[in-house]
């Protein structure tokens, strides 16, 4: 059975959504996940605009303003669900690692 879509995000949807609490353009995003990250998490500019337009038509995000061919975007209330929800599903995880793997004693 496949996985529903956002059931889970990968890390590049998760730090476009989380750049997108507040109102930004696509360069924006780029600028700002890898700095949000220490470096840790880039986005190519074809991912991003791939997934920006997967999460308009899937009414996570909606435009704000255009500019030319800049496009101004934010969260939609369905977005920051789906934003709540896989910062949930992490907290989780990290919970079962503390309590089955970070409790143990070092040897």
């Amino acid at each position: 059975m496949p996985r529903a879509k956002y059931q889970t995000l990968t890390e590049q949807m998760f730090y476009t959504l989380l750049c997108l609490k507040e109102e930004c353009y696509g360069l924006d995003i780029l600028d700002r996940v890898p700095a949000m990250t220490d470096q840790r998490v880039t986005i190519g500019s074809g991912t991003l605009y791939t997934l920006l337009e997967q999460f308009l038509s899937d009414g996570l995000i909606r435009e704000t303003k255009r500019e030319g061919r800049r496009r101004c975007y934010i969260l939609t209330l369905q977005g920051r669900e789906a934003l709540e929800k896989e910062a949930a599903r992490l907290e989780a995880q990290l919970e079962d690692y503390h309590r089955y793997l970070g409790k143990e004693e070092a040897p």
